[in-house]
């Protein structure tokens, strides 16, 4: 927006230039031609009538005249001897001009050029006994003065160009200074800064508009604030109870003989353990969805090793090997991300990617740096997943059909969409080379400050 306004006003001042410089540079133009000609014009009628005398003292001014305006002016006399007068200039050489001077007793002009002028003004003029005088005037003071004209105006119009995109450039500020304070509010408030305001300044439309974003964006905060504190309460009041219902279980299940009491009891306790995994989902995603961290810049190998690190004693167990591969990893790439959520969103994958990997498998996370996003991928051995199941897998409560994924809460993938999502990024479902499913993730890369 800044360099539109600046163009538009180098534009309006460039118009205006054009509007009264130019024609004025073009009227001084033409006054140059049209004086000059005038004076040459002046001069060689004051010499033609000195020959049309033809007396000898008239014939001896004529010739000093000329002499003397040779020296004075750039231009040359040239005169057509008659009888009488005779003096020691150069006759002019024939031709039209000179025909009509002698014969038609009709001056002529001859700038040597139509556009603007030659290197030469001739002017012939008529004499008493069909004669003539001419002046050749050379241009070349003219078209010094001309470039005068026109490069002073130039250089004027460079100037005064340079002035508007500076007045320009300060004006554009001042208009969108509001303008890019709002910007980086609302930049900020997508990060998830909910504490993010607008100063209330510029035009009154920019201050009604920052008023109102600062008033949404208080309400917004309330409202999160309100369910960041119902998750909390429901964490507590939740667990606690459940948490005690198994343990009663637990002390049922110790304290009968009957086979088939006990059955029922390790029935309901494995119902209660299940609800206790819904349980923790559900709040998982509450919070997720809450999203009241802003992103910052993490190193997304730093993070990606950490979590490796804890989770290949689980996959050594199984023979599982997990590899770090990538162009990424070479480099540090740097992604804008809430911190927690990789990590987060990390487990739940790799805890997929294990349970369903066969002994002896591998599992590769693989690290892309890109021009303005970095892609880590998470790819498996297992059954994989028809396309059906694919566009299913990020249902809330859906369990895939892996080797052992049935025991699951559904919530897994709905979690790491919701926090990938909240983060900028995007997720997706592929068939990894070889077989297998490959969870790729397309994450907001930080920028690079000096």
């Amino acid at each position: 927006m800044n360099r539109q306004l600046i163009r538009s006003y180098i534009l309006l001042v460039a118009v205006a230039i054009l509007l009264f410089t130019v024609p004025v540079a073009f009227t001084l133009t033409k006054q140059l031609r049209d004086d000059t000609e005038l004076s040459v014009m002046r001069e060689a009628n004051t010499m033609a009538l000195l020959l049309g005398n033809g007396d000898p003292i008239s014939c001896k001014a004529l010739a000093e005249v000329a002499e003397a305006y040779g020296v004075k002016t750039p231009g040359d006399v040239q005169v057509t001897p008659t009888g009488a007068c005779a003096p020691d200039l150069p006759a002019p050489g024939p031709g039209a001009a000179l025909t009509r001077a002698v014969r038609e007793n009709e001056p002529t002009t001859d700038w040597g050029s139509d556009f603007i002028w030659g290197r030469y003004l001739t002017v012939t003029v008529p004499a008493q006994g069909e004669a003539a005088v001419r002046i050749v005037y050379s241009t070349s003071d003219m078209t010094r003065r001309l470039w005068t004209i026109w490069g002073f105006r130039a250089g004027l119009a460079v100037l005064v160009l340079g002035a508007a995109a500076a007045v320009g450039a300060y004006a554009a500020g001042r208009i969108t200074a509001p303008l890019r304070a709002l910007n980086d509010m609302a930049s900020r408030f997508s990060d998830g800064d909910l504490t993010a305001r607008s100063p209330v300044t510029g035009p009154p439309e920019t201050q009604t508009l920052a008023r109102t974003l600062n008033q949404g964006a208080e309400r917004l905060d309330t409202l999160v604030a309100a369910q960041r504190i119902f998750v909390a309460d429901a964490s507590h009041q939740l667990r606690t109870p459940l948490t005690a219902l198994r343990l009663s279980l637990d002390n049922i299940a110790d304290g009968v003989d009957d086979e088939f009491v006990r059955e029922d009891v390790e029935q309901a306790t494995a119902e209660v353990v299940r609800m206790s995994r819904l349980v923790n989902g559900l709040l998982v995603l509450a919070r997720a969805e809450a999203k009241v961290t802003a992103a910052e810049p993490l190193s997304l190998k730093d993070i990606v090793a950490e979590r490796l690190t804890v989770w290949r004693p689980a996959a050594d167990e199984r023979g599982v090997t997990i590899a770090l591969r990538g162009s990424g990893v070479d480099g540090r790439p740097s992604v804008l991300a809430s911190p927690g959520h990789l990590d987060q969103v990390l487990d739940n994958v790799l805890s997929n990617a294990l349970e369903v990997s066969p002994d002896g498998g591998r599992i590769t996370v693989r690290l892309e740096s890109g021009a303005g996003d970095v892609v880590m991928s998470v790819a498996d051995e297992g059954p994989g997943m028809s396309d059906a199941e694919k566009s299913r897998a990020f249902d809330r409560f859906w369990r895939g059909q892996g080797l052992t994924g049935r025991s699951g809460s559904g919530l897994g993938l709905a979690v790491v969409k919701q926090l990938v999502t909240d983060d900028g990024g995007t997720v997706s479902l592929e068939d990894a080379p070889g077989g297998g499913l490959c969870v790729r993730f397309t994450l907001r890369a930080a920028q690079r400050t000096g």
